[in-house]
């Protein structure tokens, strides 16, 4: 089967690579021709996934109507910064092409309303039930044929079922659920606990410490996502802590990286400005502070990663604060 890919990053290319594993012709969509003719001529995606040959099965295009064209299914993978701007692009081609299923498969926010990806789905392609994908899936790994395993969400079944089939394979495992909002909130948030995970490496801390905040990392996630209308067992599967654990101890990680290199020192312009992929986290995280206080709800950690992100708090500080907050009961 057809299926359109949009976003030729790292997780774009790993999930097309798994699809045309699976016997189906993935077509995916970036947004600069140039580029995309490079891929098409040497079959590899430089910028994006080093060293991964790119099979003929493969489809690689910069047209939005051809991107759709005989698809029977839509899988929207672009960060989340470019998504509404994408969903914009694409509206005329969508609508044009039918009833399509679509799932997001971006771990984040939309910048301007902060709603979650499929929220953005819904508000400008019409779509009345789209899904999500997430769980512990380092890009490269998945890429390479790594067995993995994720959890697909939608709040119909039969859609859900049909994402499931069209990914399963024999190093790609796919479980379902109902919980749209919690699979999508534990693959956002999990990306600001992994950027302080990193900063705990750069500090040169122990697996006492790291253990330590990614355990309170996860209790600050499944407080929010509760609050905001999550299953808290969402929280303890793969798209909650499951994905949390890869991200914040695998050195392909983008997120602990760019928190190892601030607990190092460097400025976040510095590790920006020598970037080719985005570290999601780093806009998550002051929306997922925001929300947060929206909410009511305590989130320390992710309050010091803002600060140290945004607002030129050393990291030594930032750890200091967390220790000294006031004594209290662990399930308070």
């Amino acid at each position: 089967m057809k299926v359109a890919v949009l976003g030729d990053g790292g997780w774009g290319t790993a999930l097309a690579l798994t699809l045309a594993r699976n016997g189906h012709t993935p077509r995916v969509w970036g947004p600069s021709a140039d580029y995309i003719d490079e891929i098409r001529r040497t079959r590899t995606n430089s910028k994006f996934m080093v060293g991964v040959d790119l099979p003929a099965e493969v489809e690689w295009t910069a047209d939005p109507a051809e991107t759709l064209e005989g698809a029977v299914a839509v899988v929207m993978v672009v960060p989340s910064q470019y998504v509404r701007a994408t969903l914009e692009r694409f509206a005329p081609a969508f609508h044009a092409a039918g009833s399509l299923p679509v799932i997001s498969a971006t771990k984040g926010f939309d910048e301007s309303t902060h709603e979650r990806m499929t929220g953005a789905i819904t508000e400008v392609w019409g779509v009345a039930t789209p899904a999500a994908l997430s769980g512990p899936s380092i890009a490269p790994e998945t890429a390479r044929g790594v067995p993995t395993a994720v959890t697909i969400a939608c709040a119909d079944e039969s859609i859900a079922h049909r994402f499931q089939d069209l990914f399963s394979g024999d190093a790609f495992r796919v479980y379902t659920s109902d919980d749209v909002q919690g699979v999508e909130l534990g693959g956002a948030l999990k990306n600001v606990i992994a950027l302080a995970a990193g900063v705990c490496d750069g500090l040169g801390f122990g697996h006492n410490t790291k253990a330590a905040l990614i355990t309170r990392g996860l209790v600050e996630m499944t407080r929010l996502g509760v609050t905001l209308g999550a299953h808290p067992q969402t929280f303890y599967g793969l798209s909650g802590i499951g994905d949390l654990m890869v991200t914040c101890f695998s050195p392909q990680s983008r997120n602990r990286t760019v928190g190892e290199r601030l607990g190092k020192g460097e400025t976040l312009a510095q590790i920006l400005d020598g970037m080719v992929q985005v570290a999601e986290g780093v806009c998550t995280c002051g929306i997922a502070l925001a929300r947060a206080h929206e909410a009511g709800v305590p989130v320390p950690v992710i309050e010091q990663v803002d600060a140290i992100l945004h607002h030129g708090k050393k990291p030594e500080e930032a750890v200091i604060e967390l220790m000294r907050r006031d004594p209290r009961a662990e399930r308070d």
